[in-house]
């Protein structure tokens, strides 16, 4: 294994990390009389392989259900100081609530102390202002580190550029929690602000919301040779310094051997990815160009796609313009239609996990203004209707939702 100064924690993470969200039994709190023998010996040789190899960050939190109980079963049984835990609660209008939930996570683990207290999911202005306005819950992560209960604070985040970046602006964080990957680059500026800030930073999720990359797309798999899609990702995120720890959603212990595969390529990433972001960027032009019949209508939209379009929250019925275009892409360029078509039908469903609306509502809605700032005015519309067509179906929750 490999590690990397966790930012001012100056903790040695390992460039992995065993994400707690898809082991555990059940995504709703259960009687641990329910929870079945086989499912805990799952989870427990899961921890085992990543303590085997290297992987001693073991990140959790109170909303992933029975995950907290089932690892209490297992973590104490390890020399503390070779464990980095950590879990995560959400932010609350009532700063007790807040303490009351985390003390529940403690008795969970059955630790005296975790080393990142992290607020889950500081998504929106509001939930930045229960954590950090006078007497909030930072406030209480704060006493409840200075009680010995929480080694560092930091947050995680689903929410926008610019909430993440009053967060980390706010230099009240050790770490943050964000998603950022090859397929989804938006938020390289607020890892740029964490770096300033010596802030660690831990990339969510990059194989799963990342592309669905266990099982990615003929087209995905062509284009990433001679790596898989997984070891691809995982070295394009590690080759940026900036990044230090990607977090393994294992379901068991074989999940981590496709990710480890990634640490023996390190020092080659120069030599490694170029020719395969030369394939990313030519396959997504040649299937542009098919689409709009045009090579340099396809070179456009690949480089300026994204420009001048408002958030979800100025645009007719809400819908969530930037994430549609940005689906569409991957299924249009990439044959990523599983991926596209799961995250596309939780629009609508996710509340501040995953905001805004699709695109099934187009007829009679008008687009002037607020596509003014778009080079592509004139052609998303048709686009937004094309991605509705090609990704809508039944609705699709949140995995705690489930």
């Amino acid at each position: 294994m490999q590690y990397r100064r966790f930012g001012r924690t100056n903790l040695q993470m390992p460039v992995f990390s065993c994400g707690g969200m898809r082991y555990q039994h059940s995504w709703k709190d259960v009687p641990e009389s329910e929870i079945p023998i086989a499912s805990q010996r799952n989870l427990e040789a899961t921890i085992v392989r990543a303590l085997e190899v290297g992987i001693n960050h073991i990140e959790t939190a109170r909303g992933y259900g029975t995950s907290e109980v089932q690892l209490g079963k297992i973590l104490p049984q390890f020399p503390r100081e070779k464990l980095i835990v950590q879990t995560k609660v959400s932010p609350d209008p009532d700063p007790q609530a807040f303490r009351n939930t985390f003390e529940k996570s403690l008795r969970n683990l059955q630790l005296e102390y975790v080393d990142l207290l992290g607020l889950h999911g500081i998504n929106n202005e509001e939930l930045l202002d229960y954590s950090i306005r006078p007497g909030g819950c930072w406030e209480v992560a704060k006493q409840l580190q200075q009680e010995g209960k929480g080694r560092y604070i930091g947050f995680s985040t689903h929410g926008e550029t610019d909430t993440i970046l009053d967060a980390i602006e706010s230099d009240l964080f050790d770490y943050v929690n964000l998603h950022w990957y090859y397929i989804n680059q938006f938020n390289w500026q607020a890892i740029e602000a964490a770096t300033r800030h010596d802030m660690g930073v831990f990339i969510i999720s990059p194989s799963n919301k990342g592309g669905m990359l266990y099982e990615p797309s003929p087209t995905l798999s062509e284009i990433c040779q001679p790596l898989s899609p997984m070891v691809f990702n995982d070295l394009f995120c590690l080759s940026h310094p900036q990044v230090h720890t990607l977090s393994i959603g294992a379901d068991k212990p074989s999940d981590f051997d496709e990710h480890l595969k990634t640490l023996s390529l390190l020092d080659r990433a120069d030599e490694l990815l170029p020719p395969i972001l030369h394939r990313w960027r030519e396959v997504a032009i040649a299937r542009f160009s098919d689409y709009f019949n045009s090579k340099e209508t396809a070179r456009e939209w690949y480089n300026t796609w994204h420009l001048g379009i408002p958030n979800f929250h100025h645009t007719p019925n809400h819908i969530n313009v930037v994430v549609v275009l940005w689906l569409w892409n991957l299924a249009t360029a990439y044959e990523m239609l599983d991926y596209g078509k799961m995250r596309y039908n939780l629009l609508g469903n996710a509340d501040h996990w995953f905001p805004g609306n699709k695109a099934d509502k187009l007829d009679n809605l008008h687009w002037t203004s607020c596509l003014q700032n778009s080079p592509h005015r004139d052609r998303i519309p048709a686009i937004l209707a094309d991605a509705d067509r090609r990704l809508g179906g039944e609705a699709v929750k949140r995995l705690s939702q489930s």
